[in-house]
């Protein structure tokens, strides 16, 4: 019960962050949502055996967190969340790769462990990036930006039915356990054809519920269309700031900064 309630509460915790205003906040959502689309082709472009050239990739959203007031530990737990399956999808990347690729004294780095750890960073930067857009848009946000950059609007309207049935799927979730903890004795363990039964009948408390909202949708107008009440504008301002993501990008994903500050460091010591 714990563990939905965290998921309810975390989703309801990146809408609380998304009414912010910030100077992230202020944005346009257009411009945030293509700012992330760069950041993520910057990061993913690289070479499988890259990792100090995407630090400063790493400093942007540290640095990004701090001006949208977006809590570091909450972002931290998120990419954590998602971390066991980055490291799936690389753990067999030392087995299958063993070229030497760096030597520190006695110790051989190999290719795999490069591909390895570059997997891991990739995936907790992009993901990073993804949930600092959200919590600084708002879900209702994002998919409106999407919209006017020329996503087809049957879309929008599927990612935003999906997202208000993920909050009706946990509320349905939260109250069906409710239930059976206020009927069950000892706190007895769940058995597999009892958790079964469950997830039977939460599917179809769920699909109730949401043709009930869908026909309250329809009494009050719904035609397909998501009407939002804001409104966008592109200034000076927005412009400037994609524009200056834009060279930050490019600049850090052709060259390596870190590597060059070594350099530097290196001629400066007697």
């Amino acid at each position: 019960m714990a563990k939905i309630e965290s998921a309810f509460f975390d989703l309801s915790y990146l809408e609380t962050l998304a009414g912010g205003n910030t100077v992230i906040h202020r944005l346009d959502p257009r411009i945030k949502v293509l700012s992330t689309a760069l950041f993520v082709l910057s990061v993913v472009s690289f070479d499988k055996y890259v990792i100090s050239a995407m630090l400063p990739f790493a400093l942007f959203l540290i640095l990004l967190a701090g001006l949208a007031a977006v809590p570091a530990e909450y972002l931290l737990k998120k990419i954590l969340l998602v971390a066991p399956f980055a490291v799936m999808v690389g753990i067999f990347n030392p087995l299958l790769d063993q070229q030497p690729m760096l030597h520190i004294g006695t110790f051989v780095l190999t290719g795999g462990w490069l591909s390895f750890f570059s997997i891991l960073l990739r995936v907790s930067l992009t993901v990073g990036a993804v949930l600092l857009l959200i919590a600084t848009t708002g879900f209702h946000g994002v998919c409106m930006a999407m919209t006017k950059l020329g996503m087809p609007k049957i879309f929008a309207v599927q990612l935003l039915m999906l997202y208000r049935y993920i909050f009706v799927l946990i509320d349905e979730s939260l109250r069906m356990y409710r239930a059976r903890t206020l009927r069950t004795f000892n706190n007895r363990a769940m058995r597999l054809a009892t958790f079964g039964h469950l997830v039977g009948q939460l599917l179809l408390r769920t699909l109730d519920r949401a043709e009930r909202i869908h026909l309250a949708m329809l009494c009050r107008g719904f035609d397909g269309t998501i009407r939002i009440r804001q409104t966008l504008h592109i200034t000076a301002r927005d412009v400037f700031s994609f524009a200056g993501c834009c060279l930050v990008f490019l600049f850090c994903r052709f060259y390596d900064l870190p590597a060059i500050a070594g350099e530097l460091l290196t001629g400066l010591l007697p």
